[in-house]
């Protein structure tokens, strides 16, 4: 239980909490100046440019913001912005209570009466959990490895299953899919897309969180497929086709809150990710090319979602791999001057840069 005693600390910041275990849900509703109460371990840089962009005043976390595994900047972005975070034991999280009104003092919380004991996050200890995880990452990628080809091994037949998927009213057969993932710089890497979805028109298609980002870009989902626990209301009205993830036991939690709104949805059993039933879905409908923003692919990917490996998502891009193309970066690449880019430069390109990335490389391998 919370201690209780008299404060004389001086007052760093109050506001109204707003509280979820799950971050991504707590930002469907989050209101500017307010209090983000989360438990969140391993803090991620997309929860944490989030919390950025819902303008908190402050983050309180019952989780470990960081535990030396993952080299995530989006502790030190919040910090660098002003915006306080403060770690309390999971046990006092119940006590927070959504539009309870909170006050951080410099080693405790006050809400509702009761003083909660904390501490603050620090640019120091960012840093020191920051060079941890870097100098834990081969045997981090050792225990992934491991964790992926187990699984690969377990749910390679599922895989290789087609899916059965009732049907759907909009045609991927012989059209181009654009999936959106709510993944890193995701945002950056649509807008950089905007003249290819212009000039080819191809399937909307947002797993979940990722609907949200294509509305943001004016853009309406087609169909929209996932577990529904980051999607908004708004989202899941526009009027797309949904598709909710089930488990391979065909137990789907997403249909709980689809059936709440009145809305009706497709239920489709897959092993793996919810992105990974959405590169099956346009695969298996016989889309002629798949193009991704935000599609998760390395190991601090899968860490940041709670995942020890990425077996049937390995899998899932052998299979779908003769159509897939990851835009990932797109944004960087076209941003690039246009010497660089020129088709008839390439020459130039490669003479120039050739030695420069060689050096690069042989000075890392060396290191």
């Amino acid at each position: 239980m919370a201690v209780r005693r008299s404060v004389v600390q001086a007052e760093i910041a109050r506001g109204v909490a707003y509280t979820d275990t799950v971050t991504k849900r707590l930002l469907r509703q989050i209101v500017p100046e307010s209090i983000a109460v989360i438990r969140h371990d391993d803090l991620d840089d997309l929860a944490a440019d989030g919390l950025l962009q819902a303008r908190v005043k402050a983050v309180i976390n019952a989780g470990c913001t960081m535990s030396g595994t993952i080299p995530s900047e989006g502790p030190r972005r919040l910090l660098e912005q002003g915006v306080p975070i403060v770690e309390i034991a999971p046990s006092y999280f119940p006590l927070l209570q959504n539009g309870m009104e909170v006050c951080l003092m410099k080693d405790s919380i006050l809400a509702g009466g009761a003083i909660i004991p904390s501490s603050f996050f620090t640019r120091e200890r960012w840093h020191t959990q920051y060079e941890q995880a870097k100098n834990a990452h081969n045997e981090q990628l050792k225990q992934f490895i491991d964790n992926t080809l187990t699984f690969a091994a377990l749910e390679k037949e599922l895989v290789l299953e087609p899916l059965r998927c009732p049907h759907l009213r909009t045609v991927l057969k012989g059209r181009q899919a654009l999936i959106v993932i709510r993944g890193k710089r995701h945002h950056e890497d649509l807008a950089a897309l905007g003249s290819y979805i212009s000039r080819t028109r191809p399937v909307l298609i947002g797993v979940d969180g990722g609907a949200d980002a294509l509305l943001e870009h004016g853009l309406t989902p087609q169909i929209i497929i996932g577990d529904m626990d980051s999607v908004s209301d708004r989202a899941l009205r526009c009027g797309a086709e949904l598709v909710v993830h089930a488990y391979r036991s065909g137990r789907a939690p997403g249909l709980t809150r689809i059936m709440e709104l009145g809305l009706s949805a497709v239920v489709v059993s897959c092993c793996g990710t919810s992105e990974d039933l959405a590169l099956l879905l346009a695969h298996d409908l016989h889309c002629e090319r798949i193009v991704t923003v935000g599609l998760h692919t390395n190991m601090y990917d899968f860490l940041e979602k709670g995942r020890r490996g990425m077996g049937s998502s390995l899998l899932v891009r052998m299979k779908v791999g003769h159509k897939l193309i990851d835009s990932r970066g797109a944004a960087d690449i076209i941003s690039l001057p246009e010497s660089i880019v020129r088709p008839q430069a390439a020459a130039n390109v490669f003479t120039r840069w050739f030695p420069f990335m060689f050096r690069k490389l042989f000075s890392q391998v060396r290191n």
